[in-house]
């Protein structure tokens, strides 16, 4: 480090082969199987996480869409830290660190957003613009990443925000298919 003037830290390099037999480690140390509970409950997460950043890239870099464009890349910080609550050992202080509060910042932001909205009266269909598409995949990713954290029962905070983002994504993905005029398909059933 001390060979160069301005001190560049060495680079770190993005494999370590520690999963190569089938394993990884939790925060704190404990080695467990990729297959195990906890860990496809945090790579939902993150699965979440990404959905919501492809939706993010989608979204117009306009004023209209400035609001809901922060509104996302909080959602992804909370993500991330939703995963670090996950990846840490039950009972431990990191498992319980995701703060209780944040479903309702998502709950003001849904209110905000719905009455903008035309009121809903039917079941719809996810779809619209590609934006509003990806806003729906996010939502059907989240839910999924809810089902596999309800299943390990010791994270309620991140359940309970999960639960929210979920209807957060759904509200969005009606607001920006308003804006961007894309529409809603009405599920008219059987």
């Amino acid at each position: 480090c001390q060979k160069h003037n301005n001190c560049m830290m060495e680079r770190m390099k993005i494999y370590t082969k520690t999963g190569d037999r089938g394993e990884t480690g939790l925060r704190g140390g404990k080695r467990v199987a990729k297959s195990d509970a906890q860990v496809a409950a945090y790579g939902d997460v993150d699965e979440a996480n990404a959905a919501v950043g492809a939706a993010l890239g989608l979204i117009p870099r306009r004023r209209a869409f400035a609001k809901l464009r922060l509104d996302l890349e909080k959602v992804q910080a909370q993500l991330f830290e939703a995963g670090a609550a996950l990846s840490s050992p039950a009972g431990s202080p990191e498992s319980a660190a995701f703060p209780a509060d944040a479903a309702a910042w998502l709950e003001a932001e849904i209110d905000r957003l719905t009455a903008e909205l035309p009121e809903l009266r039917h079941f719809i269909l996810p779809g619209g613009c590609p934006a509003g598409a990806q806003l729906h995949l996010a939502r059907a990713v989240t839910r999924r990443a809810e089902r596999a954290v309800v299943g390990l029962a010791s994270y309620p905070s991140v359940v309970v925000y999960l639960n929210r983002l979920s209807d957060f994504l759904f509200v969005a993905a009606r607001w920006v298919n308003l804006r961007l005029r894309g529409g809603e398909t009405r599920w008219l059933g059987k």
